[in-house]
Parts: structure tokens; sequence; C-alpha cells
């Protein structure tokens, strides 16, 4: 059903933050995916009400008024944003999925990812968290591995792509980027702390006052740990911001308590759901961002042991972190929740 349609049955679903780059795909994504929407409204700031977005929906600004009525929430508005109006919508009768860091580490808040810990819905209490995209990717590829052997240790590099820090990044790195080509003095970077085109910044993220990891950085660690429900995996985490559109990719030195091989481990990820191995180093087949981009899948590839660890193996993790890193992963909530009458304070809709 396209977005904003009504039907007999259905849910009433808000998508706030709905002019941004997650909040848009979601929107795509509700309606590509044939939610069971009765009615979708768009919330943004004040400076967007009333704009008319694809499928004629007008976007609303946030008040006590305009969010009665709904049984879903979207959210991908900021962290600010959800801390005041995801406990609002809870308390009119909606269930919230979060894509903002403000709930991911409460205890009683699930941070789910719809392949690896689908069951932690069945505790929520109105509000579900989107996890980081960096640790989404990672843990879709990583939840076999854990189920066969255990996860003694994570090494981690990412390579982040710029739309991660939303548009005015992307818009800087190709205003750096055509200024370079053409020999022109580029301006004073806004959005980094250096010049982000040709560039790569050991810097995704901000550090706070006295930390000498980025909050990326932790977000990998804390929430991995949580979403694999194992406080002992040892993780280090280096998170770099390149100058790529859109794509994360990420190389992880996975340290298993039991033994496993790369043909024993391509096995377990050609049959995990939501991801696709591309592994045939030889002829040039390997994850890339630029494949992966627009695509919902996570990719992985150049599966191998690592040559110090006979625990270990080495894996090239690919996705669009726009999509599975975010959107796509919201929407698959929200249909698991669907599916299972997890809506809050409502039964799921018949079908249709």
């Amino acid at each position: 059903m396209y977005p904003g349609q009504m039907a007999s049955e259905g849910y009433r679903v808000a998508v706030v933050g709905a002019t941004g780059q997650v909040g848009t795909l979601m929107l795509e994504l509700l309606r590509e995916r044939g939610f069971p929407a009765r009615e979708i409204v768009p919330f943004a700031s004040e400076r967007s009400v009333g704009k008319e977005l694809d499928g004629r929906l007008l976007v609303q600004a946030l008040s006590e008024e305009s969010i009665q009525g709904f049984d879903l929430a979207l959210f991908s508005a900021g962290g600010p944003t959800s801390g005041e109006w995801a406990p609002r919508f809870v308390e009119a009768g909606a269930t919230v999925i979060d894509n903002s860091s403000r709930w991911r580490m409460h205890d009683d808040v699930p941070l789910v990812v719809s392949e690896v810990n689908p069951d932690a819905l069945d505790s929520h209490r109105g509000i579900i968290a989107n996890p980081n995209c960096s640790t989404m990717q990672m843990v879709v590829a990583l939840k076999p591995l854990h189920d066969e052997a255990g996860i003694e240790r994570l090494v981690i590099s990412t390579y982040q792509a710029v739309s991660g820090t939303g548009r005015r990044a992307v818009d800087e790195l190709l205003e750096q980027s055509h200024a370079l080509l053409h020999e022109r003095e580029i301006p004073e970077p806004t959005e980094y702390a250096h010049q982000i085109a040709f560039n790569a910044l050991p810097h995704a993220g901000s550090f706070a006052p006295g930390e000498d990891h980025t909050d990326e950085e932790r977000k990998l660690i804390n929430e991995t740990r949580k979403i694999l429900g194992d406080s002992s995996i040892a993780i280090s985490a280096t998170c770099v911001r390149v100058p790529v559109v859109t794509g994360h990719s990420e190389a992880v030195n996975v340290q298993t308590r039991d033994a496993v091989t790369p043909e024993r481990a391509r096995e377990l990820l050609q049959r995990a759901p939501g991801v696709t191995v591309l592994d045939d180093p030889e002829s040039a087949v390997y994850p890339l961002a630029t494949e992966a981009a627009g695509k919902d899948e996570v990719f992985v590839g150049r599966i191998r042991r690592d040559a110090g660890n006979e625990r270990a193996l080495d894996l090239w993790i690919v996705a669009d972190n726009l999509r599975k890193g975010a959107a796509t992963n919201a929407v698959q909530l929200a249909e698991l929740l669907h599916a299972r009458g997890l809506m809050h304070g409502q039964r799921a809709p018949s079908a249709a």
C-alpha cells in the first residue's frame, strides 16, 4: 500500500525526521515492502512543516495533539528529539523504533537486529532501539560464527562513508573533490576537523573530554556485546572516515573460542539470513562499497585464516549504511512486531 492511502485494516504510522536521509528511506521502504499501514504521517522540524513529500504526504510538527492515535513511530531525528518525544509517543499508545543512540544502552530497551536477536523484541516496553550502522552490519556477519564457536575477541577497523554524518558532509566531500580536481583552493572544512577529500580521518565520531575513543568506537564495543548477549567479548575498535559517499566497510579480525576453518565460516555465512558472500579474490571478487550502495544485504568476503592465530579469522564486511545500517532494519523490526502481534497496547491488524 502506498503511504498516505487508507484501508479498512492497518496501522497508523509516524515517521519522525522524515525529511532526512534515513527518514526519506524509511518512507520509501514502507511503501516498497508493503508494510500494512492505513496511514503514514511524516514529522520534521518547523522549517519543513507543510512541505509535500513523495506520495502527497504533508510534513507535520511534533505536538501533544499531533502525536495522538499512532500505532507505530519510526524515529530518525537525533538523540535529543528521541529523548523528548519517544516516551510521549509511547504514552499515547504507539510503539517506537528509534534510530538514534539515545536509548540503545538502556537495560530495559531492547537493541535489535532483525537477523540476529529478534526474540529481544518480546520484552519491549514501547521503545526499541536500532543499533549504530557499523555495529549493525558487523553483527549480522558475526552471528553465525558466534553461534558456531563463540567469539572471544574482535579487532575492528572501519572505513565509514560520509553519508553517515549527513547530507552536508556528502556535499562537503563533493565540493572539496571538485575543487581539488580543478586545482582550486578548497574551502575550510566545516563538517570534519580536516579535509575529507582524498584523505582518511582516524576520527569517525567525536571525542568526549578525557576520552581516548570516539563515540563511534564505544558504540561498536558496547552495542556488539549487548546484541550478541555476551559481555565477555574483548573488542578493539578504530573508526576511520573515508571519502566514500555511501557504504561502510570493515576489516574485522574474529578470534573464536573454538577453531573455525575459513571453509566452514564461508559455509555458515552463505546460509546466514541477510548475508551475501563475495569471496573469490583471485578473480577480484570481494565486497565493494560502490556495489553495496542501494542494497539491503550485508556483503562478506576476504574470509581467511589469521596467519598469526589458529583460532582467528579475518573478514571484510560491507553494507549500505543508510539502508541495512539504519532504515531497512527499522522497517524489518516493524514487520516483525506486526507478525508477532507485539505492537504496544494493540493487537496486530488482521491480514488484508
